[in-house]
């Protein structure tokens, strides 16, 4: 989020790019690394070069968020990741034709939407592969929900969410999980069926919690709030890769729950977090949240052996279920009594950490 020192926000997004568009390295070809417009001039995009080490993508991280705020104090804005606005909400749909048709066709629909994701990209041999990810992964996507909540306000309620961007986002047609697609062909005759509907632009609005990426050969899983802390975007970035790494290893192997109960998982991941109960996917009851997070670690732990990174990510779950995720901090935030533009000037600190 822009937003001003009186804990409102600032519509500068296209001021925030022109910016950056001066002091950006625009010479590499590689993807990733440059700020990107979004729905609407209250907010900004930041992305990382792809990595293969933990700690490379964690200084891409920080090195990004910290570009980005520069480029927003020069519009006279400040940087905030949280996935949905502690103040009272007027936004403008950024000026772009694109942007435009999607207003016109969804209307008020398109007037609420002022939220940020973390989307996490993972690299697949092909589109058959990403499709073993993406059936492998829609029986996990809820605890990694669960794991970033940092949305706990709507304007200047609490909604009792920690993840009220969930719900949000979920008015779009074509948003949340989806069945098993079983193969490419599938998946494609899918996407490809529901860009034909009439209903939405383009395949671009296909906003499945996890889908193959029409720009890269990776698998993009969309489910996650914008973390507050750097640290636990790269835990996202983590666990995603995990979870890639035993679904390939296991040739997809696992349960299958329908796709109404992912629907409840991921409600009950929204509504409380880390702080209540969570559906068990290999059960399909619920359990305690640190429960189920040891069940998702367990999981993934032969991967993440592998790739060297268990001890960072098994230190970094310990830290998120005993101080708890962004939505937490922001709630004990305003129990301190904080206004709003003390509340974002601590989140803008803790974004920059």
């Amino acid at each position: 989020m822009l937003v001003s020192p009186d804990g409102g926000l600032r519509p500068v997004a296209a001021a925030v790019l022109r910016y950056a568009r001066r002091t950006e390295d625009q010479s590499s070809d590689v993807p990733g690394g440059h700020l990107e417009k979004e729905l609407k001039q209250e907010q900004i995009e930041t992305s990382t070069h792809p990595c293969e080490d933990l700690e490379d993508l964690a200084r891409e991280i920080r090195s990004g968020r910290a570009a980005a705020d520069a480029s927003a104090q020069a519009a006279g804005a400040r940087l905030a990741a949280v996935a949905t606005a502690p103040s009272a909400l007027s936004t403008s749909v950024f000026a772009d034709e694109r942007i435009g048709r999607i207003a016109e066709a969804f209307g008020p629909l398109v007037d609420e939407q002022l939220t940020c994701g973390c989307h996490v990209h993972v690299e697949v041999a092909d589109d058959d592969e990403g499709v073993v990810v993406i059936d492998h992964l829609r029986s996990w996507t809820a605890v990694l929900l669960a794991l970033s909540t940092n949305s706990p306000f709507w304007g200047d309620q609490d909604t009792g969410y920690s993840s009220y961007r969930t719900q949000i986002w979920g008015h779009w047609p074509t948003a949340g999980p989806t069945a098993p697609f079983g193969d490419a062909s599938t998946y494609r005759r899918v996407v490809a069926d529901l860009a034909s509907s009439g209903t939405i632009l383009d395949e671009g609005m296909v906003y499945f919690d996890a889908r193959l990426s029409a720009r890269y050969p990776t698998v993009e899983v969309r489910v996650a709030d914008v973390c507050l802390d750097p640290d636990d975007a790269v835990l996202q970035a983590a666990l995603v890769r995990g979870l890639a790494e035993t679904a390939v290893a296991s040739g997809g192997a696992g349960p299958q729950p329908r796709t109404e109960v992912l629907r409840v998982a991921a409600w009950r991941a929204a509504r409380s977090g880390l702080r209540g109960d969570l559906l068990n996917p290999l059960t399909g009851r619920p359990a305690p949240a640190a429960s189920v997070v040891r069940t998702l670690l367990a999981h993934v732990s032969p991967a993440l052996e592998r790739t060297g990174d268990l001890d960072r990510v098994t230190a970094r779950l310990d830290v998120l279920l005993d101080r708890g995720t962004g939505a937490d901090a922001q709630r004990r935030w305003r129990d301190e009594g904080l206004t709003d533009g003390e509340l974002l000037a601590r989140a803008t600190a803790r974004t920059l950490a």
